[in-house]
């Protein structure tokens, strides 16, 4: 026989959820805003062939939003995935997975990055 805050106890809020919620939201504003600029960015070029469109992105001007909007996206997409991995996985798998989706998030975002500062500075490789 137990009390009904004997059955609580223990099994309330971790404090975790509100942040992570909150991130997710900032983010997602933080998408549509720069996804704005990019579409708008790219309508605006006079045209799409590769040398305008690797002069565009080598300012300054075009290189930092765009890393930050990679940057917004993969964190965006790594917090959503996380939900779904906490949420629907086994407990047993739930680890290996969460490192397989931090793996997979740091190496795509960051090979995304790499290629953008490569253009913005200047290599010809």
């Amino acid at each position: 026989m137990t009390t009904a805050l004997g059955r609580v106890r223990g099994l309330g809020s971790a404090h975790h959820g509100v942040t992570h919620w909150w991130h997710q939201k900032l983010t997602a504003g933080t998408n549509v805003l720069l996804m704005a600029w990019l579409l708008a960015s790219i309508a605006m070029l006079p045209a799409y062939d590769y040398a305008t469109v690797r002069l565009w992105l080598s300012s300054a001007w075009v290189a930092i939003p765009m890393i930050l909007l990679i940057a917004s996206v993969f964190y965006h997409f790594r917090l959503g995935l996380q939900v779904v991995i906490e949420d629907y996985a086994h407990k047993q798998s739930r680890f290996v997975a969460m490192v397989l989706l931090n793996l997979f998030t740091a190496a795509t975002a960051g090979t995304a990055i790499f290629a953008i500062c490569k253009v913005a500075f200047g290599s010809n490789a």
